[in-house]
């Protein structure tokens, strides 16, 4: 999931992002989720620091009631997220510059001009976000799992294993904040993933980094969430290497 966030400082405006965002994602079932709309910066840094997946910032230049601006914001949210994208929304068009001066990889410069143009432009860059997650490489970076009409990109170092399912044909992918079944074969997925995942068993593909503890005897890996995965006698001396 790509996390939003939105510091917007004019409540209309903000409820207004806020709404083009969100139809943007029910309308092509982005596996995105706004996490904060607000006006205060250090709630926005707060809640950026509690996720790991790169997130997707939309903020207001010209903070008037708080002590930074939305430039020095995005200098603080660098630190935690070198990888987030960031996206400034302003009044103010002869600021621009000052992304260079703040040494900001700003992903769009929206001018607040009229409300069409700023829904088509906050759309644009979803899109190519969306683009660039997909594009990235999932081998080593990202599963993409489809679920109905929803893609969803899933970072390689959140998931524990994935395991079949009791339903027919359907997988159980077991990841640090959530879980996801869907359609799929593991001889398949494994083949998307990089050196990190082992095939410990007919049903069960595991991440090695998350292996806190290996019972050769009972043949079961102790996972880092408490959870175990069966592992077969062949695969054991495969696992040790």
């Amino acid at each position: 999931m790509i996390p939003i966030y939105i510091c917007e400082d004019d409540e209309m405006q903000r409820n207004k992002i806020v709404a083009y965002i969100e139809d943007y994602i029910t309308i092509e079932h982005r596996d995105m989720r706004v996490l904060l709309a607000t006006e205060n910066p250090t709630k926005l840094l707060d809640a950026s620091k509690k996720k790991k997946e790169p997130g997707l910032y939309f903020l207001d230049v010209a903070l008037k009631t708080q002590t930074i601006n939305g430039f020095e914001l995005a200098k603080e949210i660098r630190k935690n997220d070198p990888r987030g994208f960031i996206v400034f929304i302003t009044s103010h068009s002869e600021m621009s510059y000052l992304t260079f001066t703040y040494k900001i990889e700003a992903m769009d410069y929206i001018i607040k001009d009229d409300y069409e143009n700023i829904r088509k432009r906050i759309v644009e860059c979803m899109e190519s976000v969306s683009k660039r997650i997909k594009n990235h490489g999932n081998k080593g970076k990202y599963l993409t799992i489809k679920i109905d009409d929803r893609i969803m990109h899933e970072p390689l170092e959140n998931i524990l294993f994935i395991e079949t399912s009791p339903r027919p044909h359907k997988v159980i992918l077991h990841g640090r904040n959530r879980q996801i079944e869907f359609y799929g074969k593991l001889r398949d997925i494994e083949s998307e993933l990089d050196n990190r995942f082992y095939r410990t068993h007919r049903a069960f593909l595991v991440n090695k980094d998350y292996i806190l503890e290996v019972d050769t005897n009972k043949g079961m890996a102790h996972m880092a969430n408490g959870e175990k995965c069966m592992v077969s006698t062949r695969k054991i001396k495969g696992l040790k290497n």
